[in-house]
């Protein structure tokens, strides 16, 4: 029995009929899947690695057959299996939404294998245009040199960079020649950027387009030539840039990597829209114990599952327990949410901030009760279910002056609805989109919770929502 399987069997152990809301049992959960993310992986077979790469993968080029054949040809030369992720720095914060793929660049390394982390200090220049709707500003180097500061920082708890590489791709495509491009251009087929839907949206919506854009998939695959990759890792917007990687490396007479695409990690807000700074649905890796920990207690039910799957070292047949046990009614969300945000915490804390911020978070909002609060206003969601959000606060409750008072209460993090059972309080942050949308429109974006009372939170002042 391998390593992780007797971690997983010892876990399955816990999951069965504890109380899943109990202190004890969510740090024993901790103890043992914290301990995951630095479990040698070195014993699983290199078929076996494969599958537990691919079940976290949204893509899988060519397939897991082929990295694991990647994976023992590599073993058998007694060489590095290189695995690449690159960034680049066109902001300073790195948040969770990039750490899915890196997550998955940690198993790898636990594998035994060589991870090379790049930093695109020449292609941040060009700027990644995959999902733009837009040209994007260009960068200075004093831009770029600001954000890269604190990326090695941010990351390490995931990657041990005593064991792994940290390159900029100005090391190489500093060097490389107008000939050189040029002969690699003339075998890219036009097509392969042609294809890309993003670059078709903005040509018919009248966008600029440049012709370094257009080339920047083909820049980025130098990384790939220049280490000599063996597999590479992204979300699943870098596909067809990661397709040009392989199309570059067999230009150069190399054996193409092996590419693994990872899901767009959902914001928490819980719009389907995908996590990003822009949109004040992210979760920063250098935010606070605190912040982290009540930032995910915040975020929808509907997104604790995939958030295990993506965040954490949990396997399918643990999160399937979880699952069940929710279906059953033997857990409540909340319990499972307070293991989720231990569990991200400590990944980028330890366990003593997990076991704090869990302390902290307890004491701030599960143990007052909005019931208890005497002469709250009352507003019904029959009567005005069709109200914009921002009408309803500035005018109806007057707990505003204006609307753009209310939306100011938004970008602060002010604006919440929140859920309480038996005084356990469930906030949900409100963006500054969800103050033109009618009040029964955020409710159902929200979603129910049986039993349980709503409460609009706007700052300081509260008001019951009556359903």
């Amino acid at each position: 029995m391998s390593r992780l399987s007797e971690s997983v069997t010892r876990v399955m152990h816990i999951l069965d009929g504890a109380d899943l809301g109990a202190d004890y049992t969510v740090a024993q959960l901790l103890d043992e899947t914290t301990a995951r993310r630095s479990l040698d992986l070195s014993d699983l077979s290199p078929q076996e690695q494969a599958a537990l790469v691919e079940g976290r993968a949204n893509h899988l080029i060519p397939s897991a057959a082929v990295l694991a054949q990647k994976i023992e040809a590599a073993r058998d030369a007694g060489r590095p299996f290189v695995v690449k992720y690159g960034i680049d720095p066109t902001s300073p914060d790195v948040h969770l939404g990039h750490a899915v793929p890196i997550i998955i660049a940690s198993r790898f390394q636990r594998m035994g294998h060589h991870v090379v982390f790049i930093i695109g200090d020449v292609t941040a220049k060009i700027g990644d245009p995959s999902g733009r709707s837009s040209d994007r500003p260009p960068l200075t180097d004093e831009d770029i040199a600001r954000n890269l500061s604190g990326y090695q920082q941010q990351v390490t708890p995931f990657i041990d960079f005593e064991r792994a590489d940290l390159r900029f791709n100005g090391e190489w495509l500093n060097k490389v020649t107008l000939p050189e491009l040029v002969g690699v251009l003339a075998r890219v087929p036009v097509s392969m950027s042609l294809q890309r839907e993003d670059f078709r949206t903005r040509l018919a919506d009248g966008h600029g387009l440049s012709v370094a854009e257009f080339v920047y998939s083909v820049v980025m695959a130098w990384d790939s030539v220049a280490i000599d990759a063996d597999v590479e890792l992204g979300g699943v917007d870098q596909l067809l840039n990661l397709q040009m990687c392989r199309k570059v490396m067999e230009i150069s007479e190399q054996a193409p990597e092996v590419v693994i695409t990872t899901p767009l990690i959902e914001g928490t807000d819980g719009t389907g829209t995908k996590m990003s700074k822009s949109k004040g649905n992210y979760v920063g890796l250098t935010a606070s114990p605190d912040d982290v920990y009540g930032r995910l207690m915040s975020v929808p039910d509907h997104l604790t599952e995939p958030y295990l799957q993506l965040l954490t070292e949990w396997t399918d047949d643990e999160i399937g327990v979880v699952t069940k046990r929710l279906e059953a009614g033997t857990a409540h969300p909340m319990a499972i949410k307070r293991i989720l945000a231990g569990e991200v915490v400590a990944a980028l804390h330890g366990l003593k901030a997990a076991a704090a911020a869990r302390a902290e978070f307890t004491a701030r909002f599960s143990k007052r009760s909005f019931g208890d609060t005497q002469n709250l206003p009352v507003v019904s969601l029959t009567d005005h279910a069709e109200d914009t959000l921002g009408a309803l606060i500035s005018r109806t409750l007057d707990f505003a002056p204006s609307l753009s008072a209310v939306r100011r209460v938004a970008q602060q993090n002010g604006l919440r609805l929140i859920r309480e059972l038996n005084g356990d309080q469930q906030p949900t942050p409100l963006t500054e989109a969800s103050v033109q949308q009618t009040l029964g429109a955020v409710v159902t974006e929200v979603g129910a919770l049986e039993g349980a009372e709503l409460y609009l939170k706007v700052g300081r002042k509260v008001a019951r929502i009556d359903v």
